[in-house]
């Protein structure tokens, strides 16, 4: 097992950029503090719309065939670790697979995607590109087509992608992998040398928007509604519901999975559940289902309630939550996926792959936050926020990222 070290990596995107989704919270194996200060937001929102058939070059590719052997089809020997590009990209490649949720879905696979493509523009040589998954039956074969074509850095964007990427990057060894919101290991949980971990601090960013809807509520109640139940999303209902406890313990918290990303009918009823019982605040973290709880939001809010909706991921008041009279999102805990795909694409471009370790993009080094668009929010809960935010960078507040360590956190508050 490598170990573990401390590495700077330089702030990349342009300003302006506001895109981040949803992996596992499992820290095991190198685990790199990164230090990136770059703005833009990210997104685990979601968008339901029916996923594109390709890439935003317009090439339409069939799912590959199973790689037996693991050979590299496409000849390309000695590829992992980048460095031969030019300055401006020129012989270097950088593309990913999505997610079900689709390239589009104003979430985590739109966000990484837009790191991507920020990429390509500062590099215009280089080749960037994706493949849209229509299901999980299409990881494997995607992940397997770009590894014949000799990509440089493959992303799989995405936890769901674990054993999928693990097959891939064995069968591959030359080449350079990479997955978002997972740690995968080899089947001794060492690392795996040319296939990078990307993860986030989401309880931490989920703990300062739990602070905000504790400080806007007028109900005394709230709720969270969960994708898929998993390691990863526990780590933002964790997080959310300390950051509840922390202003007022009081306070009831509804908290209910969808056990779906993509499923925007069933986030409209549960929250319509939600809201029916009580809750004026509702945060997501369930991708495309989220999208459901807008829905909703904008349908009270239109027939004369007031009801808020948190988004996740990237700053989602600038797709979604319109409504006759303003937006029905307070805030949105973004999250730097595009932050982290550029990064990983570019230190891969001048040989420095980061491969067998797990960069960790946290609060401290804006990897995770609320959105820049703060309307909604009172500065009182702002002036909150930046107080607890530095208090967990400081160590003064351990959030939470399990139920056990919420369950101790609780009782703490109580």
């Amino acid at each position: 097992m490598k170990k573990s070290k401390m590495v700077l990596l330089s702030s990349v995107l342009a300003s302006g950029m506001l895109l981040a989704a949803c992996g596992d919270g499992n820290n095991e194996g190198n685990t790199t503090e990164v230090n990136n200060n770059g703005g833009g937001e990210n997104n685990a929102a979601g968008n339901e719309e029916e996923p594109a058939e390709n890439n935003a070059g317009g090439n339409e590719e069939e799912p590959a065939e199973d790689n037996e052997g693991g050979e590299n089809e496409a000849g390309n020997e000695g590829n992992n670790g980048g460095g031969e590009a030019s300055g401006d990209g020129e012989g270097f490649s950088s593309k990913m697979v999505t997610d079900v949720g689709g390239v589009d879905d104003r979430s985590f696979n739109e966000s990484a995607w837009a790191g991507l493509t920020q990429f390509g523009e500062d590099y215009p040589a280089a080749d960037v590109d994706y493949i849209q998954s229509g299901s999980a039956a299409d990881y494997l074969p995607n992940l397997q087509q770009l590894a014949r074509e000799g990509v440089d850095i493959t992303f799989a964007i995405g936890f769901l992608m674990a054993d999928d990427i693990r097959e891939v990057a064995q069968q591959n060894p030359d080449q350079s992998f990479a997955i978002v919101d997972e740690v995968v290991t080899d089947d001794d949980g060492n690392p795996i040398d040319n296939l990078a971990s990307l993860t986030f601090a989401e309880h931490e960013g989920s703990f300062l928007v739990g602070a905000i809807a504790a400080m806007h509520t007028e109900t005394n109640e709230v709720g969270f509604i969960g994708g898929v139940e998993s390691e990863l999303i526990k780590k933002f209902e964790s997080g959310f519901k300390a950051g509840v406890e922390f202003v007022d313990p009081e306070i009831e918290i509804a908290t209910q999975y969808a056990q779906d990303f993509n499923d925007a009918a069933t986030g409209q009823n549960i929250a319509d559940t939600m809201y029916s019982n009580g809750a004026d605040i509702i945060y997501h973290a369930a991708g495309g289902t989220g999208n459901g709880l807008f829905t909703e939001a904008i349908d009270r809010n239109e027939s004369g309630e007031t009801v808020w909706a948190i988004g996740v991921d990237q700053d989602q008041a600038l797709t979604e939550g319109d409504w006759s009279d303003g937006n029905v999102i307070l805030t949105s805990m973004v999250k730097r996926v595009d932050q982290a795909v550029y990064t990983v694409s570019e230190e891969t471009m001048n040989g420095n792959f980061p491969g067998g370790e797990n960069l960790v993009f946290s609060l401290e080094d804006d990897g995770v936050g609320i959105a820049e668009t703060q309307d909604n929010v009172s500065q009182e809960a702002l002036d909150a926020v930046a107080e607890y935010e530095q208090m967990i960078i400081d160590g003064e507040i351990e959030v939470p990222q399990t139920d056990e360590e919420y369950e101790s956190f609780d009782a703490t508050a109580e």
